[in-house]
């Protein structure tokens, strides 16, 4: 996605600019050209030469420097980049960019850019949460400014903690794809966005005047809530029952939304993926705190059940690991019904989604599995796919599904989760737009939710 985009790194004066060495190697993975400007004070944490090293580029440093100067170079570099990304963006270097300051090579690129810029913002709590730098915040979002993070979590100061840790490394990757967004997606200097990408893993409700990543599109002011991944349900203390799920495809669903301006709230199990950006992420591990944040997260427009919920839990887990007892055979494991959240909210009486869709993951008679599904749940529309061991659809890149609603069965080709995500949050617009639909069959019981790798 990002092959042959260029990509101006501006790494600020914080702690965290150890994790832009690995921000660069990440963007060259995915083929994108980085160079790098450094501020004095990055320089007094990661070297130069290591930023060359990694990025395969000269590195700038130097405002009046006799070579780079002598053609104007600050103004070239902040016009060459298809985007420009602060990161660490410290308090410090948003409070000039949002004053319009310009003492050095970096705020001198900033203030002369009419390239789009994201900020992954890093710095200790309190001053995140000053007023000063919430308003220059606010300032720069105003202005068109990007931002990604900051997450929660430990700070480099002795028993500090709180939100202000600077966004990983791949979570800044999939903002700037966003940012960058080809052909099917609008591109970020060009959707409007009203204020700042609030996200990450534990992060605080933002401050007033805070929103997030709110581009004008067909799902604009609408709330839409996603599940994805699977829930991992404890046997002891190291061993838990769960399904194959990388959850690529729900997170793909809620990246999808929010590029279409839906205000989207995604519960994620345990998956090895990023935030995507301009999303809410709640993250839980079992099926019964899946249920719990998807309640939390109503009302909501349209909800879209793609997680892969374990069936079935351990009536009472071990409060220590199980041991092998030798010769003594298998331990006992008594098993309960999980909780069933498409249907739970399928039968709502009061709150409930305009449009419920479900999941519907098959080894076999994937149609009629689907179809009786979509009766049995009371949900309006089954997005049903064949993830038997030889479709690779289960941790791969790529879908085969077929839409299920009560007028009949759509069979859509194969195509990337991406392109699955952006086809079935169109389909979910027009039937928002249309006042919803009718549901699709009687309300019922029965198994989970349904899968989507």
């Amino acid at each position: 996605m990002l092959s042959g985009r260029r990509v101006l790194l501006i790494i600020g004066g914080g702690v965290a600019a150890y994790k832009a060495l690995d921000l660069i190697r990440r963007l060259k993975e995915r083929g994108a050209v980085v160079r790098c400007v450094m501020t004095d004070g990055a320089q007094q944490f990661v070297t130069p030469l290591s930023a060359a090293a990694l990025s395969q580029e000269k590195v700038f440093t130097d405002l009046f420097s006799l070579t780079d100067e002598a053609d104007i170079g600050h103004i070239s570099l902040s016009r060459e980049a298809d985007l420009i990304v602060v990161a660490p963006a410290t308090a410090d270097l948003m409070a000039k960019a949002a004053n319009g300051l310009a003492n050095d090579l970096a705020t001198n690129i900033l203030l002369a850019t009419d390239k789009p810029v994201l900020m992954a913002p890093a710095m200790n709590p309190r001053m995140w949460g000053h007023p000063a730098t919430r308003r220059n915040a606010a300032a720069l979002a105003g202005d068109g400014v990007l931002f990604v993070g900051p997450n929660s979590g430990t700070m480099a100061e002795r028993g500090e903690s709180g939100v202000g840790r600077m966004a990983e490394p791949l979570e800044i990757v999939a903002a700037v794809e966003s940012a960058l967004a080809g052909p099917g997606a609008a591109p970020a200097a060009q959707v409007g966005y009203q204020n700042v990408i609030y996200q990450g893993q534990g992060a605080a409700p933002p401050a007033p005047g805070f929103g997030r990543l709110q581009p004008q599109g067909p799902l604009t002011g609408l709330r839409v809530l996603v599940t994805s991944g699977p829930t991992h349900e404890p046997i002891d203390p190291v061993r838990y029952i769960a399904n194959r799920s990388s959850g690529r495809q729900g997170h793909a669903i809620a990246l999808a939304a929010a590029q279409a301006g839906a205000h989207v709230t995604l519960v994620s199990g345990p998956v090895n993926l990023p935030a995507p950006p301009g999303v809410h992420v709640v993250h839980v591990e079992s099926a019964r705190e899946m249920l719990a944040a998807v309640e939390v997260a109503l009302p909501a427009d349209a909800a879209v059940f793609t997680a892969a919920v374990a069936d079935w839990r351990v009536a009472g887990a071990a409060e220590e690991k199980i041991k092998k007892q030798g010769g003594g055979g298998a331990p006992s494991l008594n098993l309960v019904e999980n909780p069933d959240i498409l249907a739970s909210v399928s039968r709502m009486k009061a709150g409930r989604p305009q449009l419920v869709v479900g999941f519907a993951a098959e080894t076999e008679k994937v149609l009629a599995h689907a179809q009786a599904k979509l009766a049995r749940k009371g949900c309006d529309w089954i997005v049903a796919n064949d993830v038997s061991p030889e479709s690779g659809v289960m941790g791969g890149d790529r879908n085969t599904v077929h839409l299920v609603t009560a007028e009949g069965v759509e069979d859509w080709p194969t195509m990337g989760k991406d392109e699955v995500a952006r086809r079935l949050v169109a389909r979910i617009a027009d039937a928002l737009a249309r006042g919803g639909v009718k549901a699709g069959g009687k309300r019922g019981g029965g198994g989970q939710s349904g899968a989507a790798s």
